[in-house]
Formats: C-alpha cells, sequence, structure tokens
C-alpha cells in the first residue's frame, strides 16, 4: 500500500458548458439543444464510484485553494487572464473561440482547479504522499500561453510545473499526457524550457489537427525535450503499452526527473465520444504500473495525475478507479463490466501501421537530454 492523495472540490462538477449539440451550439445550427459533450457528469460519477468503492475512504484528502493570478502568470498572458476574468463575469459568460466556452463564474473554478494541481505536486514534492489523483475540471492542457482552447482555459499541469520549478527549486520535471489529444498547450508553455520534458501519447491528428507531430521536439536549449507520439486511430491497450515500453519509459530513464506529472484524459478509452482508440481499464493499469516502475527507480516514485478529459459517462469512471487502485495498491470490490467486451473487440493486438507509426515517432530517443 502507498500513501495516495486525492483532490477534488465540488465546485469541478458546477463548470457547466449547457445546451449544446455536442460541442455545436444548438439552437444556431437548427440542432435540438443536447447535453455539452464535456459533461461534469463523467468527474462526478467518477468521484462518486470512488466513494462507494470504499477506496475514497483510504485516501489522503489534500487540502487546496485557488491559485493566485501570479501563479497563473507564470504561464498566461496578462491579456489572457484578464479576458477571462471578463467573460466569466457576464451573467451569461463568454467564448474565448477556439472550442472553449467560459461560463459565468469559470474564472473561480478554473483557478481552483489550477490551484489544486499545485497542491498535488506540491503534497508529492515534501513526501505528504507517495502519488496523488487530482480529479480536476476544467481541463488544461489544450490552454495556450495566450488563449483557452479545447473546453481548457488555464493549463493547469504546465502552472504546477512552473510552481516546481520557479518556486520550489526543483530540477527537472517530466510530462507524461495519455489524453487522445495533444497535449499543445502544455507543449506550447514549456516548449523552450530545458527543465522539462514534455511527452504526449495522442491520436494522430485528432485535436489540434495542425499539431502534435513528431518534429516538434523543443527548441534551443529545450532541443529534445518535447515528444509526440502521434499513434493511428485503432490503437489499443497493446499499443499504448508498446509505445510506452519503446519510447516513454527510456526517455523518462534517460532525463530523471524529480517528478512525474500525468495529464490523466480517458478519452483514448473504448466508447468515448471524442476519439477513436480502443483502451480498457486493464490497459490504463498496466500504464499505471510501468509509470510507478520507473518513477520508484528515477524520482522516489513521485507521480501526480492531473485529470483532463474523457466522456463517458459510463466507463471513465472504471478507468479512472483502476489507476487510483494501482497508485494506492489497494484493490476494491468494484469490477469494470465493460472489460471483458474491450478485451474481445478486434484490434487490441499491436497491428504493423501502429508499430510503424510508434518506430517513427522512437526516432527522437536519442535527442532526449541525459542525466546521470
Amino acid at each position: 500500500m502507498r500513501k495516495t492523495g486525492f483532490i477534488w472540490n465540488e465546485k469541478f462538477a458546477w463548470f457547466e458548458l449547457g445546451n449544446y449539440g455536442g460541442i455545436i451550439p444548438a439552437q444556431a445550427y437548427h440542432m435540438q439543444p443536447d447535453q455539452h459533450v464535456y459533461d461534469p457528469q463523467v468527474v462526478r460519477r467518477f468521484r462518486n464510484l470512488v466513494d462507494v468503492s470504499g477506496l475514497l475512504d483510504k485516501l489522503v484528502d489534500l487540502p487546496f485553494a485557488a491559485a493566485t493570478t501570479e501563479d497563473i502568470g507564470r504561464v498566461h498572458t496578462a491579456a489572457h487572464i484578464d479576458s477571462v476574468v471578463a467573460l466569466s463575469a457576464h451573467p451569461t459568460g463568454g467564448d474565448s473561440e477556439d472550442n472553449a466556452p467560459i461560463p459565468f463564474g469559470a474564472f473561480e473554478i478554473a483557478s481552483l482547479a489550477a490551484g489544486g494541481a499545485i497542491a498535488a505536486v506540491d503534497a508529492v514534492m515534501a513526501g505528504e504522499v507517495d502519488n496523488v489523483y487530482a480529479l480536476l475540471r476544467p481541463a488544461g492542457h489544450h490552454a495556450r500561453p495566450d488563449r483557452s482552447m479545447g473546453f481548457c482555459i488555464f493549463s493547469n499541469a504546465a502552472i504546477a510545473g512552473r510552481h516546481l520549478l520557479d518556486v520550489r527549486g526543483a530540477g527537472r520535471i517530466a510530462f507524461v499526457d495519455w489524453d487522445v489529444h495533444h497535449g499543445n498547450g502544455t507543449q506550447a508553455a514549456l516548449y523552450d524550457e530545458p527543465r522539462a520534458l514534455t511527452i504526449s501519447l495522442h491520436q494522430e491528428r485528432l485535436y489540434p489537427v495542425d499539431d502534435g507531430f513528431i518534429e516538434q521536439i523543443g527548441d534551443g536549449a529545450a532541443t529534445g525535450t518535447n515528444l509526440n507520439i502521434p499513434l493511428p486511430a485503432g490503437s489499443g491497450s497493446e499499443a499504448y503499452c508498446e509505445a510506452y515500453d519503446r519510447i516513454v519509459i527510456p526517455a523518462l530513464r534517460a532525463f530523471r526527473p524529480d517528478i512525474i506529472i500525468v495529464p490523466s484524459g480517458f478519452d483514448a478509452g473504448a466508447m468515448d465520444p471524442m476519439g477513436r482508440m480502443m483502451v480498457h481499464s486493464d490497459g490504463y493499469r498496466q500504464l499505471t504500473q510501468k509509470l510507478m516502475a520507473i518513477a520508484d527507480e528515477i524520482c522516489g516514485g513521485r507521480l501526480a495525475f492531473l485529470h483532463e478529459g474523457g466522456y463517458s459517462r459510463w466507463t471513465v469512471p472504471y478507468f479512472g478507479l483502476a489507476v487510483i487502485e494501482e497508485l494506492s495498491g489497494i484493490s476494491t470490490e468494484v469490477v469494470d463490466p465493460h472489460l471483458d467486451y474491450h478485451k474481445l473487440v478486434a484490434g487490441q493486438d499491436v497491428l504493423p501501421h501502429q508499430r510503424a507509426a510508434i518506430e517513427a515517432a522512437a526516432v527522437n530517443l536519442d535527442r532526449v537530454p541525459v542525466h546521470s
């Protein structure tokens, strides 16, 4: 068993984007109004499954406060912060474009999510917990320094990383983003930062369609510290595991960060409406085990999972519970009812074109800075 922290605030589920047709403003396109695909019930159901499983009582409830403007400003421009403040103060909210509606009160909740990310990494670095899962909303990994994007307002993981580097004096940090969409905001915030290794596994040209390419390897003194692993649509758990074994684990071993931060979106899961991948709950268990093993080897087991996307109300809670069971070493009696079916779906083995994509991304491994 390990001491695993957990971060949650009910207000995260109050980040409500209203009536849409998925991601389309409903009335404007003659679409019957429906729930926005970024449904707050996903995170609430995740949290509640951890509760009814009996696991929540065995986790460390970590206190946290909203991030300050100074915290957020280590990543985002003053103009962007001011825009979020103004839009979220309007009774009907506003739209920053780039698929990032900003509802009334969003600044408060987005600042709280960024503060949760900071508290999560602080607790791990201070040894208060061995690892942590921060169940945050709104997500953050698409938010660029100068604008919101893709349901993300502030770049939670990048803000937490900058806090570690610039306030807490961390020597090196690493990010392993397994969300099905490219972690373009985290990449943009740290592209020229040699103390940060950013790795993103994502479905190729899904979102954003013009980012997340193998050729993006960092800039200047940070050349080699950005790795993109774009995987073909239809990749399953075995392809993800092979990508970890072939690229992610060797890169982490070379870079030797003080902590590994995981922007944790579950939209690479089978049945997710926003991706076309086939990872199942046992796949997420395996990936978590791999990260725990390399963290034990290189950085004292320090791992911080910061929640990102994932849009299936039926599967995300089981994926999340599987990860937290692995992090804590505590098994519950909950069984994922979808798992057997997902394992039997054709294509779970690594296919030749998937292996070719992994090998193509592995070309940049030799450029990762090596630390002893």
